[in-house]
């Protein structure tokens, strides 16, 4: 497992859109598995998970993005990725997780 927290000042919308064209279009594998937004009270929340295939490690991983932002706030991101491993009972080449996350961190 990888992860990536940052803090922006940016457009909610707009990151949002920018982080879901990249990863899908960055990746002839890649695709968006499941979706969910909800907002209560001026505070917004978007959660995505992608899935691609590794070609490092020989399988398909999965990348879970959130944003949230309260108000005027940032946009606070949390991204996971999760699924690299070949191993039975322990982690071994973890490398398409964290090359999942660069692609992130590129769009960023």
């Amino acid at each position: 497992m990888a992860k990536l927290e940052r803090a922006l000042q940016e457009n909610f919308d707009g990151l949002l859109a920018r982080i879901e064209q990249g990863i899908l279009e960055g990746s002839v594998s890649a695709s968006l598995e499941a979706s969910s937004d909800f907002s209560e009270g001026g505070a917004r929340c978007s959660v995505r998970v992608f899935e691609r295939y590794s070609y490092a490690g020989g399988n398909r991983l999965s990348m879970s993005v959130t944003l949230f932002q309260s108000g005027g706030g940032p946009v606070h991101l949390s991204a996971i990725t999760a699924g690299g491993s070949q191993a039975l009972l322990f982690k071994i080449n973890t490398w398409g997780e964290e090359a999942f996350l660069d692609k992130l961190r590129e769009l960023l």
